[in-house]
């Protein structure tokens, strides 16, 4: 059966290998060996959770819900929002796990490697003019519901290496 997801995880890929670079030039930090899960988190009245990395794990968690708004309803949005998403939650895997200090990272290497009036900047300076709903989860927030997560293949690919040459 075909992966009705095919392109949305290639492009998640992708732009992972875009925010690692991104990092790794403007901070000169890198982390191997992370994988992605996409996770069916949804919203409530407070709004909706773009995405988590649980301490001391290897994973970043994605929130299908408000991928599949913005795929839905402002796919040029897609790809600024998604490298943001996973820019911020990147930061948090190398170690920085104050939001304040991750949502000052992330706007400082989207504004180097991007400029000030990119859309990824925009984002990373007020996410709310875009999203109004968007919740930043507190230190060790994890999902109350053991929905299932989705785990993509190929993801941090630069950092897998062949065994044989």
């Amino acid at each position: 059966m075909a992966d009705p997801d095919k392109k949305l995880k290639k492009d998640l890929i992708d732009i992972f290998e875009e925010v690692k670079e991104s990092v790794r030039r403007t901070d000169n930090r890198s982390r191997a060996g992370l994988m992605l899960g996409l996770q069916e988190m949804g919203s409530t009245l407070h709004g909706f959770i773009g995405g988590y990395y649980p301490v001391d794990s290897n994973i970043i968690v994605l929130n299908r819900t408000p991928i599949r708004r913005i795929e839905e309803t402002k796919p040029e949005l897609f790809a600024p929002y998604s490298f943001h998403v996973l820019l911020h939650e990147y930061i948090h895997s190398l170690g920085v796990l104050d939001e304040g200090l991750t949502r000052r990272k992330t706007y400082d290497i989207s504004r180097k490697m991007f400029g000030e009036e990119h859309l990824v900047t925009e984002f990373s300076k007020n996410m709310e003019r875009f999203f109004p709903n968007l919740v930043y989860p507190v230190y060790g927030w994890r999902p109350q519901e053991q929905v299932p997560v989705e785990i993509i293949k190929g993801f941090d690919r630069s950092s897998v290496q062949p065994y044989i040459a």
